[in-house]
């Protein structure tokens, strides 16, 4: 058999599968977590299972193992499929996929011994970044040589959303990583003081508008259209939408640093942009929607297209939310409370994760040669059960959020603070526990989906899908 007749769907496979089996594991950290905040004595006293110690492996967990394993997934299906060639390098992709597994067993096994460099969503130490930039290298030259071997003229709009996360990625990590190595396991940041501070959240923000924004638009691009058996409502505007989206996120970075020893205009640039940032975001939102123009019918039906446009109406809270968080005076209140949590997995639970599994669902019976997933049913509760853990996740911490900033700042008629901060935290409780039995919900709808996705796949070989000798459009 001439492989290069046929797609290359093992890879897409492999990392279709990591991608459920780190979701369910990511997201058991963060119930663990958030039940350790309810009732701290769960820690055990044991250190490396201590709130600060699992905090940063569920973020590396849920966004590095789950989120980018599912980027892999669909960026190598799509790239394929649009491009009607098979990868680049078979071998290089193989490469991608065991050396990302590695990165990430390499965070489980580091951060709860506490090796650490102390930045957000760039926590590990500089071996195992230097590795990420290898695998990433490879992932690079595998997408941009499957796009230089194609055999369709016009390259389709959700490889451009693609390739600017893989190029961003590239460029955020690189410069954010620069360190100086002491020993092995530990490292100091190559800036000092508010110019680290700057550059860390120019690097975090940009993780979520690269990563978890530009990406998984790819993914909105091509697999909401396919199932809805619907064209994009207007590839005009998903055009504008990408280079104004990509522009701006940019510059947004600082809104992160309000109030601090950062200079007050690069504050306020940084504002701005936020907030110019609202258009492009609802564009593509609305373009996403629009698309089901005409077959709204379908979503009584079909539960994978209730993830997808679910996540899209998400993202649109999510985007609207941002900008609003990142005017001074909003900012003033929102800051350091659990408002800021709602934001973060209002975004991460609705928006990416419902895209992601949505996008997954797709996959799934494809690589395994069927026309759909073992059970339609469990598709549908799986849904449902995640749906109303995030409304219970982000509801408590948007009323736990702004109760806290209100409390902060109360003050009494002689200036003295009208309650202090444990009698912030005893308020907090009850939403915390609220909090818990959301990511529990959301988190038995993962382990449907995980059992979902052992039925289907058991027992079957890996489908086999012939390239189109002429190209006609796109697959």
């Amino acid at each position: 058999m001439d492989l290069a007749q046929n797609y290359n769907y093992k890879i897409v496979k492999q990392f279709a599968v990591a991608t459920v089996v780190w979701g369910i594991i990511g997201m058991l950290v963060g119930v663990i977590i958030a039940a350790q905040l309810a009732w701290p004595a769960l820690n055990l006293d044991i250190p490396w299972l201590t709130y600060g110690r699992l905090r940063p492996l569920h973020t590396n967990a849920v966004i590095f193992a789950f989120g980018i394993c599912g980027l892999f997934a669909t960026s190598y299906y799509v790239v394929q499929r649009t491009c009607q060639v098979r990868l680049f390098s078979d071998k290089l992709a193989a490469f991608t996929f065991w050396g990302w597994q590695a990165v990430i067993l390499s965070a489980v096994v580091t951060l709860p011994l506490g090796l650490t460099r102390g930045k957000e969503y760039a926590e590990l130490e500089w071996p195992i970044t230097l590795l990420i930039a290898v695998v990433w290298i490879a992932y690079a030259v595998v997408f941009f040589g499957t796009i230089l071997t194609r055999k369709v003229k016009h390259i389709y709009v959700a490889n451009w959303f693609f390739a600017a996360f893989i190029l961003a990625v590239t460029i955020l990590h690189v410069v954010n990583g620069a360190s100086m190595p002491a020993t092995l396991f530990k490292s100091y940041s190559a800036y000092a003081g508010v110019q680290d501070a700057m550059i860390q959240w120019w690097y975090g923000h940009n993780a979520v508008g690269f990563i978890l924004t530009a990406g998984y638009l790819g993914m909105v691009y091509y697999f909401i259209p396919k199932q809805a058996e619907r064209p994009v409502y207007s590839y005009r505007l998903s055009i504008v939408h990408f280079w104004a989206l990509i522009f701006t996120y940019m510059w947004a970075g600082p809104h992160h640093l309000h109030y601090t020893a950062l200079p007050d205009w690069t504050q306020s640039l940084g504002m701005v942009f936020s907030l110019i940032l609202l258009a492009p975001s609802w564009g593509g939102m609305i373009n996403g929607i629009m698309t089901l123009s005409g077959a709204w019918h379908k979503l009584r039906t079909d539960p994978i297209l209730k993830f997808m446009i679910v996540s899209l109406s998400f993202y649109g809270i999510a985007t609207f939310e941002g900008p609003m968080m990142s005017i001074k005076t909003v900012n003033a209140l929102s800051h350091y409370t659990d408002w800021s949590i709602a934001h973060v997995h209002g975004g991460a639970l609705g928006w990416v994760g419902f895209i992601t599994m949505g996008s997954i669902y797709y996959l799934l019976p494809r690589m395994a040669g069927s026309q759909k997933m073992y059970s339609t049913k469990l598709i549908d509760l799986h849904f449902w059960v995640a749906t109303i853990g995030i409304v219970l996740y982000i509801a408590a911490m948007w009323i736990a959020g702004v109760m806290q900033g209100l409390m902060w700042r109360a003050v009494n008629p002689d200036g003295t603070l009208t309650y202090t901060f444990v009698e912030g935290v005893k308020a907090t409780y009850p939403y915390y526990v609220v909090r818990f039995t959301g990511g529990l919900l959301y988190l038995t709808g993962m382990c449907v989906m995980g059992y979902n996705t052992w039925m289907t796949l058991r027992n079957r070989e890996t489908a086999v899908a012939r390239i189109p000798a002429l190209t006609s459009g796109h697959a």
